[in-house]
């Protein structure tokens, strides 16, 4: 039987080429702004009905337009890397608020979840924000 181990330099950054870390970091900004993505383009097909949901939960409707911005375009600038301590910040915010203001019935295992599920992506966001978009990022390039 084999068995693989990874020495301590496996996620380390290479001086040359992508290093898995640097690969890593990529797919996390990625899988981080799917969830954003995906939920603005149903806000825009599913526009009437959003705004029902949000009337439900005793948010505006006028809000939808700056949702729908937040959710498509900053995952953008999230997976490019650009200005993303910010974005990531930004978006962990927005996270926070939705969570209060959606998922507020603990009461509801399904809204517990999904309560939960906001804070935790708001978490993933704030370490993005502690530690950058790493080398595979447009904030890498400006600051060589």
């Amino acid at each position: 039987m084999t068995t693989l181990q990874a020495s301590p330099d496996t996620f380390s950054r290479a001086e040359s080429g992508v290093a898995i870390g640097d690969a890593t970091e990529l797919l996390g900004r990625i899988l981080l702004s799917i969830l954003f993505f995906v939920s603005g383009v149903g806000k825009v097909t599913g526009y009437a009905s959003t705004v029902a949901y949000m009337a439900a939960a005793g948010v505006p409707g006028a809000l939808l337009p700056i949702a729908i911005a937040v959710e498509l375009l900053l995952p953008l600038a999230l997976i490019l890397g650009w200005h993303s301590r910010l974005t990531a910040v930004l978006l962990a915010g927005y996270s926070i608020v939705a969570a209060l203001a959606f998922h507020h019935n603990f009461a509801d295992p399904a809204e517990a979840v999904m309560f939960l599920k906001d804070i935790a992506i708001a978490g993933g966001l704030l370490l993005l924000a502690a530690n950058g978009a790493g080398r595979c990022s447009l904030d890498a390039r400006r600051s060589r």
